[in-house]
């Protein structure tokens, strides 16, 4: 989310540090997606600070049906690097999406966005990533 593994690991650590005082002190939160949240909050606050991602219009293309063959070609860090890229909180919904461990109801939860909102993020995701997808690994070589 960061793009910066020295910066990621210190958001780790101070999420997990913040878990483990609370749990010493007996305030476990109730929320079960609070360390995902706290931690995403934090990367938020950290990326303040750096490089924002320029607001561009990205082409966007009907999914395909060889879409996924088309991913299955890809490394798995091109997906990552892609997915980073994304503006906030697209960027977010997309990842969780992805990593496929979490329901729709808990992106919502861990996003904090509203129904339509997600769908509206999750569908022009996949339209630009269909597009970048094409160029990189294009559907002929896919099949």
């Amino acid at each position: 989310m960061l793009g910066d593994a020295r910066k990621a690991q210190e958001v780790l650590q101070a999420t997990l540090r913040e878990a483990m005082l609370r749990s010493a002190n007996g305030e476990t939160p109730s929320d079960p997606f609070w360390l995902f949240r706290d931690a995403r909050w934090r990367c938020l606050e950290t990326s303040e600070h750096g490089l924002q991602a320029e607001e561009v219009n990205l082409q966007e293309y009907d999914l395909s049906p060889t879409a996924a063959a088309q991913i299955e070609r890809l490394d798995v860090n091109q997906l990552a690097i892609w997915i980073s890229a994304a503006p906030e909180p697209q960027r977010t919904a997309l990842a969780l999406f992805y990593l496929d461990e979490f329901n729709h109801r808990e992106i919502l939860s861990l996003a904090e966005l509203k129904i339509a909102e997600l769908s509206r993020l999750l569908a022009n995701g996949r339209r630009q990533f269909q597009a970048w997808l094409d160029t990189t690994v294009p559907q002929k070589e896919a099949k």
